[in-house]
């Protein structure tokens, strides 16, 4: 059998945690396992270099924190390949070079597009274990790249794909997946399983669990994926395809406060105006989620619709350069919103989700901003002050009453 295992930052964080991590690897290749150990950097090491780099040169080219990022993961590798070789377990490190796992070449946010499995599968043929770096690839001009934040879980899937992997075990800090985060909802429950859509909507948003691009591969390839804790040895969570087993109503409820609402006031109400503006929004790589137009008066409309904070800046300074073509009267702003969400494969089956939610909203006097749903989603924006309230009064709502 064929096991990859992924360990966050916080499971390799010093001396004491490298070891726990080697000797539950050790367990597995001593049953006679091949065994695949992706590592991230070693507890906040990416922040701090964030940091270092920051009192450097604030305004850094991407290709060169590329550079300086993906040495946290190389310390972790190596580390923990001579705990194990310490331990007379034969182990080697790879990073992204020497396995060739390429990638795209937008720096920060690479996505893969192919991995070469020839010398991991020869480090397995001697019988090692083979530690490979997460977070990284490498590009068409033979430069590293990184995958953004979280995206060791992406590599860690990447790698079960291409290898076949029998079980790809992602270890966290956490149980497992909640209904919600338990450091805000004190009843939050750890789910024993979880579908790829649903997770997907949860890591898309706010739920810190695992990547969003690591689920969205493994529903692609099929990959069926554990979350677990790295400090006990609780089963976890499961995420797979859905089964046919009834379902809860609501899965969990995940909030954002990563958000910013922009609002373009008075353009001008005709065909092909709405699709401009957020044309030129896609063309400079800024994601646009909940949407929300006004009905046109006087030949005029507004539209409101969130971005992640840290492209607000960005994209405020794109349709200013654009407000004339675009028809914009004025531009305003909120940074402070956040975003609540209820996700559920019941959902599809249930009327009037949308209505017990909103009902658990107004009991708490929180107000609603705007409102976007999918076939197992519903997603409001409130005011960022309201969120914990809001989260918790919606988790009682759904989940503490099924």
């Amino acid at each position: 059998m064929l096991v990859v295992k992924k360990f966050g930052g916080s499971s390799v964080a010093d001396r004491d945690k490298i070891f726990n991590v080697a000797r539950r690897c050790i367990e597995d290749y001593k049953a006679g396992h091949d065994v695949v150990v992706v590592l991230s950097a070693m507890g906040n090491t990416t922040d701090d270099l964030i940091e270092l780099a920051q009192g450097i040169n604030p305004h850094a080219k991407q290709r060169e924190m590329d550079m300086l990022l993906t040495t946290g993961e190389q310390v972790s590798v190596s580390l923990m390949a001579m705990a194990m070789q310490a331990m007379d377990v034969p182990a080697v490190s790879l990073n992204a070079f020497q396995v060739m796992m390429y990638s795209t070449s937008r720096y920060g946010n690479a996505r893969f597009k192919r991995v070469d499995t020839e010398r991991i599968h020869h480090e397995l043929d001697s019988r090692k274990i083979v530690i490979v770096t997460g977070f990284q690839g490498v590009n068409k001009y033979d430069d590293i790249t990184t995958l953004g934040r979280g995206g060791s879980d992406t590599t860690a899937v990447a790698l079960a794909a291409v290898l076949h992997a029998d079980k790809c075990e992602i270890y966290t800090d956490v149980d497992g997946v909640y209904t919600a985060d338990p450091r805000v909802v004190k009843n939050a429950r750890k789910l024993d399983v979880i579908t790829y859509d649903e997770m997907l909507e949860l890591a898309s948003l706010g739920a810190k669990v695992l990547h969003n691009r690591s689920v969205e591969m493994a529903k692609k390839y099929n990959v069926e994926l554990v979350v677990r804790s790295s400090l006990n040895r609780s089963e976890g969570t499961t995420v797979k395809e859905a089964s046919n087993m009834e379902k809860l109503l609501v899965t969990g409820v995940a909030a954002d406060a990563n958000t910013a609402r922009i609002s373009v006031i008075g353009v001008e109400d005709k065909p092909g105006i709405a699709f401009r503006i957020f044309d030129t929004l896609a063309k400079n790589n800024i994601n646009v989620d909940i949407i929300l137009q006004s009905v046109g008066r006087d030949g005029t409309k507004d539209i409101s619709f969130t971005v992640a904070s840290g492209d607000l800046e960005y994209a405020l300074k794109i349709l200013e350069d654009h407000k004339e073509r675009l028809t914009i009267r004025e531009i305003t702003h909120n940074e402070e919103v956040a975003k609540l969400s209820v996700i559920g494969a019941g959902m599809m089956s249930n009327p009037g989700v949308a209505a017990r939610m909103f009902e658990s909203l107004y009991n708490s006097r929180v107000n609603i901003n705007m409102i976007s749903t999918s076939e197992i989603r519903i997603t409001v924006l409130v005011a960022e002050k309201d969120i914990d309230k809001a989260m918790n009064a919606v988790h009682d709502g759904f989940i503490m009453s099924e």
